[in-house]
């Protein structure tokens, strides 16, 4: 292996370096040795880091001393200092080289013997050749020595590699978390992390900035703990940088990701010629003797057997051959910061040519590394939660239940939110492992989530945080999360800033016992709470200087609905919102999470009437609705509230691109007893516009694409009404065995009669663009004289606006009493009897 030499000179003495690595042509061509200097560096680059990192791995640093080089400030205060440092410490050879006469006496490295040996500049030499020829073999000789010593610690490390194995195994190579019942094999398990470069906490960006992140087709459910930042592999930025910190929220996957380096480097997948060291600081911290970090490490190496541990861990660390892995700077109790803090500072400055790794959660400690470089653990991408699915029951002996797994996640976008977290991923795994589904109710699962974060994690890694507001208890951080969310949802501030965020807690804590009521006290006490929620639980983070919001949606969906239902004041001011989008997650989350939701089904109801109330020729639409599905409930035997449905989405198709299954929605949820092919062919033939329905019959005709047997399918009755509506070919129309009145039968003839061969498509397409407009119209009144079907209702653009919100509402309250809640028969049945009814009938009926 090719020994690095790193050449410190002055720019002006750039041609007698040039010269001497003439001289060295030898040694270079044989791969003994890799010269560096300066000014290899290209533009752009850091010169100063990139010097340093150089300086910092060469074995060999030969100072080419001069006047120039004495003079130049980066020589003299950087390169030459450096080198002196890694001299002392034993991890590099320097070697001064005196190039032109100067008074070098009482210089750093006066001590050391130059070259050429007889102390006479290589400018004075008669025969300059001869003097760069006496110093290559002085070169020549420290490069064998160095080589031998390479082959000593080399050596070295592979006994202490193989001693200490066993103990990485034991330590790292499985893990165990929440209620797992026994402890799996963590290469079995890992999923590859990425990380972000730029902490996000740390982005200078406004709230409008970070909203320009949201997808905006999306903003309804849009991913908080997606940050665009670019993301760097995990084990590249191991390699990019030696000194490094890794960021993240509680259960973002640190530990998991140390562990996994330390198995590694140990099974020679990583860093092969490296000892791995790790390092738990909590367990360090509480050590009862208090112990220097070197002493400790050197402790663990001889528990596993090895012998002059420390003599040899000095040893491995001064030739930069150890992989130190940090893990829970987070994890140390307030007494003990400092001191952990200086023992990480001075070993990783002491044996800085050692590659380091740190973990800590972000906000948790106040601390000042400079020589360390930090990145953030990015969420898991979908990629990565399907693999981490794949690894997780493969390990169950399960793999056939990933896709099952995968398919219920995609079915739930704020259930899916969850799953960007390794530990809250780890957490639906157990769940769908155990009933091979999540909980019906999905505020259970919510709730179990919360509860990880805020109590289970740390008490399973039996974990003690500073309580830093004594009065400030789990349930108290839940009422007061609760709090936050509910005024920050409301203001539909998904993002807010610090101050807002500290103006809740503060109005919050004030009513504590033995509050302080200074103002002042209250407000310092707001953000050390704000930083305890952060730093202990992830449920609140910063996601620019300032700038907080929840760290998923959901959590702050299902706060804002825990606090939604805490009285009878805060159910009517929920139900208010019935008809905004935006709520529908809350309510569904707040019927959930209710003894008895019976009230607030009932409040909801009344707030879905009151949204087409005033409207008269809504409520006219309506009562056609209700008309027609009166008299089609004499020839069908479906609940009326089913045909009303039918009626409602085949007349509001036209004006609406309505979702295509709110009477599959009602049937689930009212307990109808539609056939599902019957559900199926409603839901798919409804969502079209009349219009378009009606075109695209002839392509269905020029295709020969005829819906034959959906006679078989649906009530005769219904069935009329949907050919009709959905104009499939007109032959199917007249050909169903229907009671079709002569007159009916006759205008749907002579329509029939008027098209062109469908064989002869040019021909027909002409006679599509002059007549058809007028052809559909007359289909239109056919439908309208013999079947009051087919109407053009002109609503207005606010009037399309008010149905569709109208619609969606119905639908929020249907999915409601189709959720796990508990809503008394009475309830359903007085809300079933009045879906879609206008409001004269409803105050008919009560």
């Amino acid at each position: 292996m090719s020994i690095d030499v790193f050449i410190a000179f002055a720019y002006e003495d750039d041609k007698l370096r040039q010269e001497l690595e003439n001289h060295l042509s030898i040694l270079r061509r044989r791969d003994v040795i890799v010269t560096r200097h300066a000014r290899q560096i290209q533009g752009g680059q850091e010169t100063q880091a990139e010097i340093e990192a150089r300086l910092d791995a060469a074995q060999v640093i030969l100072l080419l001393v001069s006047a120039d080089f004495l003079a130049s400030d980066d020589c003299y205060n950087h390169q030459l200092q450096r080198a002196i440092e890694r001299h002392k410490a034993g991890t590099a050879r320097v070697i001064p080289v005196l190039l032109r006469p100067v008074d070098w006496k009482g210089a750093p490295f006066g001590k050391l013997q130059p070259l050429p040996r007889n102390g006479k500049p290589v400018t004075s030499w008669a025969n300059r050749d001869e003097a760069l020829k006496d110093i290559a073999q002085e070169i020549r000789r420290a490069i064998e020595e160095r080589q031998d010593i390479n082959a000593d610690i080399a050596a070295l490390v592979q006994e202490v590699r193989e001693k200490v194995q066993g103990d990485i195994q034991r330590r790292c190579g499985t893990m165990r978390v929440l209620d797992m019942e026994q402890p799996i094999g963590l290469t079995n398990i890992y999923t590859k992390v990425n990380f972000l470069q730029k902490i996000s906490g740390r982005r200078r960006l406004s709230v409008n900035e970070l909203l320009q992140e949201v997808d905006p087709k999306n903003f309804d459910r849009f991913g908080l703990s997606q940050a665009t930042e670019k993301r760097v592999p995990g084990l590249e930025a191991v390699e990019r940088e030696p000194h490094l910190v890794v960021l993240g929220g509680p259960g973002a996957g640190k530990t998991t990701f140390l562990k996994y380096l330390g198995t590694q480097c140990s099974q020679n997948q990583f860093y092969a010629d490296l000892v791995p060291v790790f390092v738990s600081l909590k367990d360090f911290a509480e050590t009862s003797n208090k112990p220097e970090l070197l002493s400790y490490i050197a402790q663990a190496w001889t528990q596993s057997g090895i012998e002059n541990s420390e003599t040899k861990l000095k040893q491995v660390l001064g030739h930069g051959k150890c992989l130190v892995l940090l893990d829970g700077l987070d994890e140390v109790r307030k007494e003990d910061s400092q001191r952990v803090l200086k023992q990480i500072e001075e070993l990783s400055n002491g044996f800085h040519q050692n590659r380091f790794v740190m973990t800590c959660r972000i906000a948790a400690k106040e601390y000042h590394l400079p020589n360390f470089t930090e990145v953030e653990v990015a969420s898991f991408d979908d990629e990565q939660v399907a693999k981490f699915a794949e690894n997780w029951f493969a390990c169950k002996n399960a793999p056939q239940a990933t896709e099952q797994f995968l398919e219920r996640l995609s079915e739930s976008e704020p259930i899916r939110e969850l799953g960007s977290n390794p530990l809250l991923l780890t957490l639906l795994c157990l769940e769908f492992g155990d009933s091979g589904s999540f909980p019906e109710n999905r505020s259970e699962l919510y709730e179990r989530a919360t509860a990880t974060l805020l109590r289970k994690w740390d008490d399973k890694r039996q974990i003690r945080r500073d309580q830093v507001y004594k009065q400030l208890s789990v349930k108290r951080k839940e009422d007061l999360l609760s709090q936050i969310a509910l005024m920050t949802f409301e203001s539909k501030d998904y993002f807010f800033k610090r101050r807002q965020v500290g103006e809740h807690i503060t109005g919050y804590i004030r009513n504590l016992p033995d509050a302080r009521n200074d103002t002042e006290a209250l407000q310092a006490d707001s953000e050390v709470v704000l930083k305890s929620i952060e730093a202990q639980h992830g449920l609140i983070v910063e996601r620019a200087v300032g700038i907080y919001s929840f760290s998923h949606l959901t959590f702050q969906e299902y706060f804002a609905a825990r606090k939604s239902i805490a009285n009878s004041e805060s159910l009517k001011c929920l139900a208010q919102h019935v008809g905004e989008t935006r709520w529908r997650e809350v309510f569904l989350l707040a019927t959930g999470m209710m003894q008895d939701a019976s009230e607030l089904a009932r409040m909801m109801k009344r707030q879905v009437d009151a949204i087409m109330a005033s409207d008269e020729q809504l409520q006219g639409f309506l009562a056609w609705v209700n008309q027609k599905s009166t008299l089609a409930s004499v020839y069908v035997f479906y609940k009326p509230v089913a045909v009303r449905a039918f009626y409602f989405s085949l007349a509001s198709a036209r004006a609406l691109a309505l979702a295509r299954d709110l009477d599959l929605a009602l049937d689930c949820a009212l307990k109808l007893d539609f056939a599902s092919a019957l559900a199926h062919d409603l839901a798919s033939a409804l969502a079209h516009d009349l219009d378009l329905a009606l075109a695209g019959a002839l392509n269905c005709a020029l295709n020969r694409n005829f819906n034959l047997d959906l006679a078989r399918t649906l009530d005769l009755h219904l069935a009329r009404e949907l050919a009709l509506a959905r104009n499939l070919d007109l032959d199917l129309a007249l050909n169903l065995d229907l009671d079709l009145n002569t007159q009916l039968r006759q205008a749907l003839q002579t329509l029939k009669d008027q098209l062109p061969n469908l064989q002869d498509w040019k021909r027909f397409r002409q006679w599509w663009q002059t007549n058809g407009q007028a052809w559909i119209q007359q289909l239109r009144a056919a439908m309208i004289e013999h079947r009051n079907v087919g109407h053009d209702w002109q609503f207005s653009e606010e009037q399309e606006k008010v149905l569709q919100q109208y619609y969606e509402a119905n639908k929020l309250l249907v999915d409601c009493l189709n959720s796990d809640c508990y809503v008394s028969r009475e309830v359903r049945q007085e809300i079933e009897e009045t879906l879609l009814l206008p409001m004269a009938e409803i105050e008919g009926r009560s």
